[in-house]
């Protein structure tokens, strides 16, 4: 199994269970792991024939910076089915951090994985 990876990436959105946080944009850091074959993309040097990163990450930001879940669980949960749905991965890893939601904390946030090892 090879992995495509996307890391650090920062998006504004409504998120939290506080009336105040009802109120504001904060930032949510993803990290995703999808699981696929790099060989037939290795060979024919196409992008066609892997998982476009850029692509992915355009619909994750869109569905984020559009999204007012509560938790971060149901962003996480919500947002690992539309990969799965729209990537050609059969398989994730998928970290939302709420950095700086708890005074003292570096991070806080959700993992998970989602589908079917490769």
């Amino acid at each position: 199994m090879d992995i495509i990876f996307l890391r650090g990436l920062e998006v504004e959105t409504t998120i939290g269970i506080y009336d105040w946080e009802r109120k504001i944009k904060q930032v949510v850091l993803i990290d995703l792991e999808m699981a696929t074959d790099i060989r037939k993309a290795a060979a024919s040097d196409d992008i066609t024939d892997t998982i476009d990163y850029k692509t992915v990450s355009k619909k994750m930001i869109a569905f984020i910076e559009n999204s007012q879940f509560l938790l971060v669980e149901t962003l996480a949960e919500k947002l690992a089915d539309l990969i799965l749905e729209t990537s050609g991965t059969s398989w994730l890893r998928l970290c939302v951090n709420k950095k700086g939601a708890i005074r003292g904390a570096l991070d806080v946030g959700v993992i998970i994985e989602r589908g079917e090892n490769v």
